[in-house]
């Protein structure tokens, strides 16, 4: 992402479109793949007829909303926040997305570390109620520690309650939690998660469709709901009432032929009435987080089978490489040690070990790391002690293909 004067015209089209038309607009989404970006975005900015499918009076709104939109503003506020944005078609882009049709977001505001993508090749979704009970706290917190103990990452959306409850569950695991947001990135919302999202942000990810400083509406929490869906393998909605927003993102998933699930609570709690009317529908009853794997580890492998010369760690970025390189071959390390070898911090060791262990190439065993047995076999030279770090590893890291995270 560049903020300069130099930036990839499609990428500064994308931008301009975010600030213009509103998340899942399928009109707008339809235009995009008719006459594509550039074309659309010209319309907008010219004085000439509408695009199809809208009327006079909301044609005058959205070009009143380009003759506002600056995305180079944008992009050098995102810069300043540590924000990059993401397009479709270009190597970070979750290809999952793209089965939400004329709905697919524009593009993704991405905050932190590691590489989208990849996380949500093993993700899940856990979602519920703002106003859960006790007993829907521990179960979301529950449910989410186990999951990122068995190397899956957590997607949620930052709210109060059941949201909050499985990202803290994730990240006290010492795991790996991505909140997508309904505003803009830099804006953390709701406030009172501040310092949550900023530390997801820290070791995870935080996601949006919305640039900059744009602030959340009751349309856009349901509209946001859809890339939950779309980003993970299955959904899990953890206490919800007959109306809650939290159902919206259970249904999309149904649609996009993802697996939804749902944790059942007391028969005569409200809060799980909703989760109860899904199950009936056709979602997956579950109660921990063997169940959830059970159901979307058996969607087979994260990668496909790679042969000749093009292997999985092709795709490895530079600081990925660094952690791969500083774990021992036959021992277990915790992430402090291994991030102290890679020289980096500690946040950014376990996401990169995430991304490792979405390719099998590390293991989690106990608090620690370890190489799984395909990755010392392949990359340690006979004779080499086995408690030292691997040096054949390190060496190969480094004649690796430039991936960019």
């Amino acid at each position: 992402m560049s903020a300069g004067a130099g930036a990839d015209p499609d990428l500064l089209d994308r931008v301009f479109l975010t600030r213009v038309i509103e998340p899942g607009d399928e009109t707008g989404g339809r235009w995009v793949r008719e006459h594509g970006v550039r074309e659309v975005a010209r319309r907008l900015r010219a004085d000439g007829p509408a695009l199809p499918g809208v009327g006079v009076q909301r044609w005058a709104g959205l070009r009143a909303r380009a003759g506002r939109a600056d995305p180079h503003g944008d992009l050098a506020a995102a810069e300043a926040a540590g924000v990059r944005f993401v397009c479709p078609g270009t190597v970070e882009w979750p290809a999952q997305l793209d089965d939400l049709g004329a709905a697919r977001p524009l593009g993704l505001w991405v905050r932190g570390g590691p590489d989208l993508r990849m996380w949500a090749l093993r993700s899940v979704a856990v979602v519920g109620a703002r106003a859960c009970t006790e007993y829907g706290a521990h179960m979301a917190a529950t449910l989410a520690a186990g999951l990122a103990e068995r190397g899956w990452v957590v997607v949620s959306g930052g709210a109060y309650g059941i949201d909050g409850a499985a990202h803290r569950g994730a990240l006290g695991a010492g795991g790996a939690t991505v909140a997508v947001l309904a505003c803009g990135v830099d804006r953390p919302y709701p406030r009172g998660h501040t310092g949550l999202i900023t530390r997801i942000a820290g070791q995870g990810l935080v996601v949006g469709e919305l640039p900059p400083g744009e602030h959340p509406t009751p349309s856009r929490f349901i509209l946001r709901n859809r890339v939950i869906a779309a980003l993970t393998r299955g959904t899990v909605v953890v206490e919800a009432a007959h109306r809650s927003g939290s159902l919206a993102t259970a249904r999309a998933a149904q649609r996009l032929g993802r697996h939804t699930m749902g944790v059942p609570g007391p028969a005569t709690s409200g809060l799980s009435a909703g989760v109860h009317e899904l199950l009936r529908g056709g979602a997956a009853l579950v109660t921990d987080a063997a169940d959830v794997v059970e159901l979307v580890g058996a969607m087979g492998e994260l990668a496909p089978e790679r042969r000749g010369p093009v292997l999985p760690t092709d795709l490895l970025s530079g600081p990925a490489r660094q952690v791969l390189a500083a774990l021992p071959a036959s021992r277990a390390a915790p992430p402090s040690e291994i991030a102290r070898d890679a020289r980096t911090t500690e946040d950014d060791a376990i996401a990169r070990l995430y991304e490792l262990r979405a390719l099998g190439y590390v293991e989690r065993h106990g608090d620690g790391w370890k190489l799984t047995r395909q990755a010392v076999s392949s990359s340690r030279p006979a004779g080499r002690p086995a408690d030292r770090p691997c040096s054949a590893v390190r060496g190969n890291a480094e004649t690796l293909g430039n991936y960019r995270s």
